[in-house]
């Protein structure tokens, strides 16, 4: 069972389409999860399309028991690569704006 307060923490929750791009596992391996009483879930819909909303931890140690910790460690580094990577193309673009802004200052004096 979930701890009390599990459902409302900041990146407790995750949808099967997140957990689809974060740990490669889709809607069919959560469903045997939860059909084998290892996953706690909540149905929901955006603009009508429904989504299965589990908990980050349950799926994580379900994930680590079907498919191994070195599959887990996996996924968690290959997420945390591409947060980074998205990052520094984010910082790279305001570095240019800026050093362009840089020089339009500077060619006024």
């Amino acid at each position: 069972m979930a701890e009390y307060g599990e459902w409302t923490r900041k990146r407790a929750t995750l949808s099967d389409v997140t957990a689809r791009r974060e740990y490669g596992v889709g809607s069919d391996f959560i469903v045997k999860g939860i059909n084998a009483g290892k996953l706690e879930y909540r149905e929901g819909a955006i603009h009508g399309n429904p989504y299965i909303r589990v908990l980050r931890g349950q799926l994580e140690a379900y994930i680590a028991e079907e498919l191994g910790d070195d599959y887990l460690r996996r996924s968690r580094e290959k997420t945390e690569l591409r947060e980074i990577k998205r990052e520094v193309a984010q910082l790279r673009k305001r570095l240019d704006e800026l050093v362009a802004r840089r020089a339009e200052i500077e060619g006024r004096h």
